[in-house]
């Protein structure tokens, strides 16, 4: 998704700013599930790979069932969105219904996960930590998926280390880098902090952070997909 300069209050503006507030999801849920669900990712399976291989080489068992599970979770949300949006076109200028209800459900997932992480005081153990574990991969999964099926009005919000090569590489070898860039990087970062800030402050209180962050990334969305459909003669559902 390439920034053309567009004015403030345009649909390609909403959307960068939605998927801005989608990376800060991402950011929270991964600090959350990485220091009290299984020292995992639940969006960046390539770390979670190798840390599968490492928890293989040293014979530990814990490390390989959170690394599978974190892995058929992120399997599982990514696939269920791919049969629900499959077929669908994306658009330059807002994402399609079909996208928009797989974020909705994503945002219930992990209200839903917030809800029995404040049950356990911010400090879940035995089943109730795999189970926000993987439900937490399942929703990174369905996020990352959505954003694929949403084509050319979205960007990656799970795994940014692409976003930055390509960055570099056109800001260094072309000189037009996407200024959306350091936006998605920022929030990331900013995600993160957030959620450890509130897991030293007010641990029940945080994982209630990525829902609201998802939650605001749809409501920001939801305008220029009226602007959309509109053009579109409500098509593309």
């Amino acid at each position: 998704m390439e920034d053309h300069g567009e004015p403030d209050g345009s649909p390609g503006r909403a959307i960068r700013i939605a998927v801005v507030a989608l990376v800060a999801a991402s950011g929270a849920v991964e600090t959350i599930s990485f220091t009290a669900l299984g020292h995992v990712f639940a969006g960046v399976m390539t770390s979670n790979l190798a840390l599968l291989g490492m928890a293989i080489g040293r014979a530990g068992g814990t490390g390989t069932v959170s690394a599978l599970l974190a892995l058929a979770g992120f399997g599982a949300g990514a696939g269920l969105v791919a049969w629900v949006t499959h077929g669908r076109t994306g658009f330059a200028t807002h994402w399609p219904p079909r996208v928009m209800y797989c974020l909705i459900g994503e945002a219930a997932l992990l209200a839903v996960g917030a809800g029995f992480w404040a049950a356990s005081g911010g400090a879940p153990d035995g089943v109730a930590r795999h189970a926000l574990q993987a439900g937490a991969a399942v929703a990174m999964g369905g996020q990352a998926a959505a954003m694929v099926a949403a084509g050319r009005a979205a960007a990656p919000t799970t795994y940014l280390t692409g976003t930055l090569a390509t960055y570099i590489v056109h800001g260094v070898g072309r000189g037009r880098p996407d200024r959306w860039v350091p936006a998605r990087l920022g929030a990331l970062i900013a995600g993160a902090a957030a959620a450890m800030a509130l897991r030293r402050a007010a641990p029940s209180w945080a994982g209630a952070l990525p829902f609201v962050l998802v939650a605001a990334a749809v409501l920001t969305a939801i305008r220029p997909l009226r602007v959309g459909r509109s053009a579109t003669g409500g098509q593309g559902a």
